[in-house]
């Protein structure tokens, strides 16, 4: 009895196969139409999106030294200075280490427009193409003149007719990827760019105003530290905090001195960026391929709506 009620369900099952083989097969034509137009646009897609390359530096991060100097004066002589009458709280900062501070620094709204806004903006915002045979980029002139050096582009609210501080902020954080390798530590900076030599030359930039930009600021804060120990010396007559605070400003001076012979003050470059050969995206190819799979998918679905639909009515 059970073997003969799976029969006509077997045989059914081979019929639904069987009609739909039929329904596609007589909607080959549209199938085709629809998968063929598909790929022409696809193709078209894959023509028109410009070549975006990208080039890469491999950092290694330097050790931080003596950092922290002051956290640990006031941590391990906190009690005997109060004893002395001198306060010491709130001296010092975090133990953040320099290569994590830069790389929040390197995606900072404050660090673009310090040191790279004015400079990057035309070449930015304002690219038209990239011309392979005289090396140069070609400027939208819809966007910008160059020969009265305006911007001329035409925007709506809330954009201005020159691109703002965070319109080119959130433009320029599109072209650029930062990645930290965990156990060795290293880091991977890269730019995009429709130009090789522009994505070149800005990772360059960046791995250098960030040396510069940590480099200053330490010097700063270990010229304030060196004033706030000597003022704090002169409080007191204890001859041992007398030695903590001679050892600290050494120490000081020492970080202002390696800061001012070290070029590479964050990051030794390991691997330095280089004009890429070879374009980074689009993958044409690809887009091809998917825009042709999506159409065929696409035709088998309208085919077999407009069957059914049909039956049903």
């Amino acid at each position: 009895m059970t073997l003969q009620e799976n029969m006509p369900q077997a045989f059914d099952d081979e019929i639904d196969l069987r009609e739909l083989f039929l329904v596609l097969w007589d909607g080959k034509v549209w199938i085709s139409a629809i998968t063929a137009a598909a790929a022409a646009i696809s193709v078209f897609v894959a023509l028109s999106l410009p070549n975006i390359y990208e080039s890469k530096a491999l950092l290694a991060p330097k050790s931080d030294g003596g950092s922290g100097g002051l956290s640990r004066l006031a941590a391990q002589y906190g009690g005997l200075a109060s004893l002395a009458g001198i306060n010491l709280s709130g001296v010092g900062g975090g133990d953040v280490s320099k290569a994590a501070l830069a790389q929040e620094k390197l995606k900072s709204l404050s660090f673009f427009t310090e040191h790279l806004y004015s400079e990057v903006l035309v070449d930015l915002m304002a690219v038209d193409y990239w011309d392979a045979d005289s090396r140069e980029i070609v400027i939208d002139t819809d966007i910008y003149n160059q020969a009265t050096d305006e911007w001329v582009r035409e925007v709506s609210y809330p954009y201005q007719t020159k691109p703002s501080l965070q319109e080119a902020h959130e433009e320029f954080l599109e072209l650029l990827a930062l990645g930290e390798d965990k156990q060795s530590g290293f880091v991977t900076l890269s730019v995009q760019h429709e130009s090789p030599v522009v994505a070149k030359e800005w990772a360059e930039l960046l791995i250098d105003r960030i040396n510069e930009e940590i480099r200053s600021e330490d010097v700063g804060e270990a010229e304030a530290s060196i004033a706030f120990l000597e003022a704090q010396r002169e409080q007191t007559s204890l001859v041992s905090l007398d030695e903590v605070f001679a050892q600290r400003i050494e120490e000081q001076t020492k970080t202002i001195m390696l800061a001012n012979v070290s070029k590479d003050y964050v990051f030794d470059i390991f691997d330095p960026p280089v004009v890429p050969e070879l374009i980074s995206k689009p993958s044409r190819a690809l887009i091809c391929v998917l825009g042709t799979l999506l159409g065929a998918m696409l035709g088998v679905v309208l085919v077999l709506v407009r069957y059914y639909s049909r039956s049903q009515g």
